[in-house]
């Protein structure tokens, strides 16, 4: 009886969770610019793959991504001149909204997107 309860509380969790799957633009502003990036997301489940591409700094693959209900998380290797720097995603959805906080060597830069038409 434990194991039946364990197993419908999980397909729950999963049947609640938001669905991202597709293409997301989003705008992060600091005190000196404006960031634009594109977010491909694929949501198997809890798990999130797919690719996220700006001008500045091109393409990345989305690593470690997972979501659960309304959270998520995943990380991405920027290329740089001098090298990589990977970048830490956490996020809510809130319909056809997504606020992250992006997170890199101690600096955060929070990010609005919406998805795409």
């Amino acid at each position: 009886m434990k194991t039946l309860m364990m197993l419908f509380a999980l397909f729950a969790m999963t049947l609640s969770a938001a669905d991202i799957t597709g293409t997301w633009n989003a705008v992060a502003k600091d005190k000196k610019e404006t960031f634009k990036r594109t977010f491909v997301f694929k949501q198997d489940g809890t798990r999130l793959t797919g690719k996220t591409i700006s001008e500045r700094y091109g393409k990345s693959a989305i690593e470690n991504g997972k979501i659960e209900g309304d959270t998520f998380s995943f990380t991405i290797n920027l290329i740089l001149e001098v090298g990589y720097l990977k970048v830490s995603f956490t996020g809510k959805v809130e319909g056809d909204v997504i606020k992250m906080t992006a997170e890199a060597s101690g600096s955060t830069l929070e990010f609005t997107a919406k998805r795409a038409p």
